[in-house]
């Protein structure tokens, strides 16, 4: 239990730390909880002159003054309460935003593999569920634990003052609370975390179905998503009900325990009265004071429910935070580069994988060179692209780029000088000229851009939308068909003007008039440029200067696309499958 309360606290102090950029308007909350809870005693306090020098002694002066007391005091109330609340909820805003924008900065700089081993949408819960939950640990919780601690002991303190026998008889069960609390914060942790898993699983499930609807309608799939996103959903709710039916069992253990003090506290506070050793007005008081702990005590017990769910989201927004980034510890700095790329026994497997996926692969292109790669799915084509901009570090060997090792080229520098267009294209919920201008193309003048679209055969169709550059496309660019979204991909890539082109089967989704267009204008875009094109339809890449030819991670043949059809071995074979493929259809 000691072990696990130390990890509670260094969580704790791990999530306030985020609260302390904000130090100056969390005290002005504090300080206004503090004024709230010093004006609790008052109210009891106030009970004892208005029922003894009001009522019984019917004294003229107190009669005048209390009522101006009372409205006095709960304006103070008021505006401290107020005030209080209106920064707590300031602050905590403040403190949900840095977090996300935290997480959201580590995330985008995380490799390739984290987002390979984790699931977009547990992700996205994350974000959207996990740090709000985190709301009520870092600012209400501290908010509540001191105006009601001071609360509490303002209130006893006046208790004391009128009779130390009945406040004492109060605080004996303290021990037997504290003990109720302890017991309950293993279970709401513990339901917490499942709760959070579960929200993860339901994000996850949504968001694939989301984008893969059209598939689930036409294989007729809706009743087994169903059935799926039901059976999460009942999961979510059945560890949401035992995390409420735990946190729900603390309010009445600790209320029975406090109605079993006050029915004490009440016959022995008569039994004082009938023998005049307590007035009615400090009865009154004393019992006014009593009453008002309930709800003090009320809220500093369920705190733990709150704290306990926000630790429980902190431990899953802080794995983000400390999962690793990109090593990017290089310090090189290309200018301009000439485009050569050199692999040197370069071999590579995934984390999770016992197999390679690439086993001794060495090979040169020389500046303005175009070589293709060709094989079948699975022989290690996208996996060895991936390796140029370092999306994946070789497990041995090098990779060089105008004879520098790439791991020693910074990040930044060496993505510049490296353009890609894949089959699966990625374009966002923007306009025509953000997506072709994006990110540190933002400032790309308007002729170049045009120029850009005009070589990727998109302006033909970029004239014909509503709003032409100006249009939103919507997300993934589904208000284009599958071709235009893949021109626009390719006129990205030619306004990054890189030395080092890589195109993963480019024009898969065009038709054919626009395939020999972009065919032709990727003719002189070539030019001056070092290529590696991924080829999974080989009459695309005859013309290639070099084919190199994998197979289960391996270089298999090399060579231009007549010397390798003359070898007849596997290239040829893939070769004459496609050709008898193509005219059987």
């Amino acid at each position: 239990m000691g072990s696990t309360l130390s990890a509670d606290l260094s969580l704790y102090k791990r999530l306030l730390s985020h609260v302390i950029p904000h130090w100056k308007v969390f005290m002005l909350s504090i300080v206004s909880m503090i004024v709230l809870a010093a004006t609790d005693p008052a109210i009891p306090a106030l009970m004892q002159p208005m029922l003894d020098g009001a009522f019984i002694e019917k004294d003229p002066k107190t009669i005048a003054i209390v009522p101006f007391l009372f409205v006095g005091l709960f304006f103070l109330r008021g505006i401290s309460s107020y005030i209080g609340n209106s920064a707590l909820q300031w602050v905590s805003s403040k403190v949900i935003m840095d977090l996300r924008q935290a997480m959201f900065d580590r995330m985008i700089e995380y490799p390739a593999f984290y987002h390979d081993q984790n699931r977009s949408g547990e992700i996205v819960s994350r974000f959207t569920f996990d740090v709000t939950q985190i709301k009520e640990a870092s600012t209400n919780a501290i908010s509540t634990l001191v105006r009601d601690s001071l609360s509490v002991i303002g209130l006893l303190a006046w208790m004391y003052y009128i009779d130390w026998l009945l406040a004492t008889i109060c605080l004996v069960g303290a021990p037997l609370i504290a003990t109720i609390i302890s017991i309950i914060r293993k279970r709401l942790r513990k339901m917490s975390r499942r709760v959070q898993d579960a929200m993860g699983d339901i994000t996850h499930t949504l968001n694939e179905v989301l984008d893969a609807q059209k598939i689930v309608k036409l294989y007729g799939g809706q009743d087994s998503e169903k059935q799926r996103f039901h059976k999460i959903n009942n999961s979510h709710r059945l560890f949401s009900n035992k995390f409420a039916m735990a946190a729900n069992a603390s309010s009445p253990s600790i209320q029975m325990v406090t109605a079993i003090m006050l029915a004490l506290i009440v016959y022995i506070a008569t039994k004082l009265a009938n023998a005049d050793s307590l007035s009615v007005g400090d009865f009154v008081s004393f019992f006014t004071a009593m009453a008002m702990l309930l709800g003090p005590l009320k809220r500093l017990a369920g705190v733990n429910e709150h704290i306990q769910k926000g630790l429980a989201a902190c431990e899953s927004v802080f794995n983000i935070l400390d999962a690793e980034v990109e090593n990017d510890t290089g310090e090189l700095h290309l200018e301009n580069p000439e485009g050569r790329i050199e692999f040197k026994s370069v071999n590579f497997r995934y984390p999770a994988s016992e197999k390679y996926a690439l086993n001794d692969i060495s090979f040169t292109i020389e500046p303005g060179e175009t070589v293709a790669l060709v094989g079948e799915s699975g022989s290690g084509k996208t996996t060895l692209v991936s390796m140029l901009p370092r999306f994946y570090e070789p497990v041995s060997g090098y990779i060089r780029y105008d004879g520098n090792d790439i791991r020693e080229l910074s990040l930044t520098s060496l993505r510049r000088h490296i353009a890609f267009v894949s089959q699966d294209v990625v374009l966002f919920n923007d306009t025509v000229r953000n997506n072709i201008a994006y990110g540190d193309l933002y400032d790309a003048s308007d002729e170049a851009i045009y120029d850009a679209a005009s070589a990727a055969h998109a302006s033909e169709f970029i004239e014909s939308l509503p709003d032409k550059m100006s249009t939103l496309i919507g997300e993934h660019g589904t208000r284009l068909s599958g071709g235009q979204r893949q021109r626009l991909a390719i006129a990205r890539a030619l306004l990054k003007d890189a030395r080092l082109l890589i195109m993963d089967e480019a024009t898969s989704s065009l038709d054919t008039r626009s395939e020999r267009h972009i065919q032709s204008a990727m003719e002189n875009v070539k030019k001056g440029r070092t290529c590696l094109i991924i080829a999974h339809r080989l009459s695309t890449i005859e013309n290639a200067d070099r084919i190199i030819v994998l197979d289960k991670g391996k270089i298999v043949e090399q060579g231009q696309h007549q010397s390798l059809l003359e070898l007849n071995q596997y290239y040829a074979r893939l070769y004459q499958v496609q050709f008898s493929d193509n005219f059987s259809a």
